[in-house]
Order: structure tokens, then sequence, then C-alpha cells
């Protein structure tokens, strides 16, 4: 039987460290690339990928994403009264009217891995899809999403895949990184992956980055997981334990990641964000010149 994906979850517990203080009382999923925070580019990129539930996994003062995507009565009754119906077009189109939320606490924070456990009863035996909002991931212009592109390939293998791409060597102890064979269509499958191996502990480079796409058979390997790098439950260890039954693949999505959960990826992806916006790009792009000049 061939599934679609239907659910997404959003592991959104994360204190956010890395920005104190701005993350203080302020989620870093809300902080803003522009004039959208993170969160809605991440749930954008899941409904363009048909994915219509999205079920986030929230911690304490988190309060300000459901408070996101709910609706505003005060906000649109005033922008409404004020002749401001561009803007309060844009309110109304954070969430479309077939798109649900869900959201469920994580209590403890252990790890990614725990997080997408949290979703096990909501997910139930389909298929699912985990996006870190914090990696903000840009499609070249007129290509789907990072998400469309790796439904495409569940849809055509029916197995979980990981999106991934190229790092610098001495940054391979920063991420997940696989290793792959390839068929000669091109299709790379993961033969061993491990969580921020030593760099002269891998041959490989190929580091596994915050899309997934899982089949239901991850929870039963969540679920047995021990306490792994950082005394945390980690996803890659369940990931190894589901190669032993079943196939994964690593894709190489079309597109630039921003690591906006560091500081310097964060700038970098609202500068290039800046410069592509429709209203603000030439003239952001001029007072750059001058700046720089």
């Amino acid at each position: 039987m061939k599934y679609k994906i239907h659910k997404v979850v959003f592991p959104v517990a994360g204190l956010g460290t890395r920005f104190l203080p701005a993350t203080k009382a302020n989620p870093k999923e809300m902080l803003p690339i522009v004039d959208k925070p993170l969160i809605q580019y991440a749930a954008e990129e899941a409904e363009a990928a048909g994915m219509m539930n999205l079920v986030f996994i929230t911690g304490r003062n988190k309060r300000a994403i459901p408070d996101h995507f709910d609706k505003a009565y005060e906000l649109e009754s005033e922008l409404r009264a004020n002749g401001k119906l561009k803007l309060l077009e844009l309110v109304r189109e954070i969430l479309p009217p077939n798109v649900s939320c869900i959201y469920l606490r994580q209590v403890e924070a252990l790890g990614l891995g725990h997080a997408v456990l949290c979703a096990r009863s909501v997910i139930e035996d389909e298929p699912f899809a985990v996006s870190l909002a914090d990696d903000l991931i840009r499609p070249p212009l007129n290509t789907p999403g990072c998400l469309e592109q790796m439904v495409k390939i569940y849809e055509r293998f029916q197995c979980s895949v990981l999106a991934v791409e190229r790092v610098p060597k001495h940054e391979v102890n920063r991420y997940g990184i696989v290793e792959t064979r390839s068929d000669q269509d091109g299709t790379q499958w993961v033969t061993s992956i491990v969580e921020k191996p030593h760099p002269d502990a891998t041959q490989s480079n190929l580091a596994v980055v915050g899309r997934y796409i899982l089949t239901p058979a991850i929870f039963d390997k969540l679920i047995v997981t021990k306490r792994g790098t950082g005394g945390e439950i980690q996803l890659t260890d369940a990931i190894f334990a589901l190669l032993q039954d079943e196939p994964v693949i690593a894709y190489q999505f079309d597109g630039k990641r921003y690591d906006c959960g560091s500081k310097l990826g964060y700038l970098q992806a609202t500068v290039e964000y800046a410069l592509a916006h429709k209203d603000l790009g030439n003239d952001f792009a001029a007072y750059l010149k001058n700046l720089i000049l």
C-alpha cells in the first residue's frame, strides 16, 4: 500500500541559547527573516509539499508560536477598520483554512529523537516529515521546496529520506554524517550514519540537515534508543537502527541552506532574503553598496 505524506513534525522546544538574550522570552523559531518568522517559512514549505497537518512539539516559553498561527480577531478588526486590506490578507494567509495545527508538549529536553517520539500518538501508522525551522532552505527560482523534492523521492521508493549536503571536513563533528552507496541512476542509499563524529573517524562529509521523511517504523527504534551524544536521545541513532530493517535514502536537495541556529547563518539569510524581496530588494542593494563603498 502506498502512502502520502500528510503530517509534518516541527520540534520547537529548544531554548535557543545561542541567541540569548533575544530568545529569553521569544522562541528562536519566531526570529524574523525580513518580514516572516522562521517557523512560517518552514510551515509554508511543508504546506507546498501537501502537508496539511502541522504538529508542533513545544516547550516552555513557546506561547508565541501557537499565537502566531491562531486567528487574531482584534488585529484583523483594526486592519479592516483602517482600510489596510493587503496587510489583512497577509495576516489571514498565515494559516490557510485547509491546514490544521496540533501542539504537543515535550516535558523534558531530551533531544531531537525524543521530540519526534512525542509525536507518535498523532502520527500513528503513517509516514511523516520532520522539519527543523532553523535550517532555512531556499530553493532556486521556479524550483519546488526541499520537502516537496523529498516527497517525490518518497513516493517513488516508499522509504525514509534524509536531506543531506556536503560540509567542510572540519565541521563534520557538528552533524549527523552518512556514508552511502550509489545506484546507476544516482540514488544514494545510506549504509551508515553516525552523530557528530570526530573528523578523523569518518571519510564522509555528507551531513544530514533539518529535513527528514520517516516511516512509522522509526518510533519502535526511538522507544528503545538509549541516550547518546550530549546525553540526548539522538534521532541519528534510531535511523542507524532503522537501517538494519529497511532502506534509507540520502537526498542532496536543490537549494541553499542557511544555518539560522547560528548568528552568522541568520545574518546571511537576512541579507540574502532582503536582497531578493520584491519590495525591498533594490533599495537594500543600493544601501549595501553605499555602505561598503
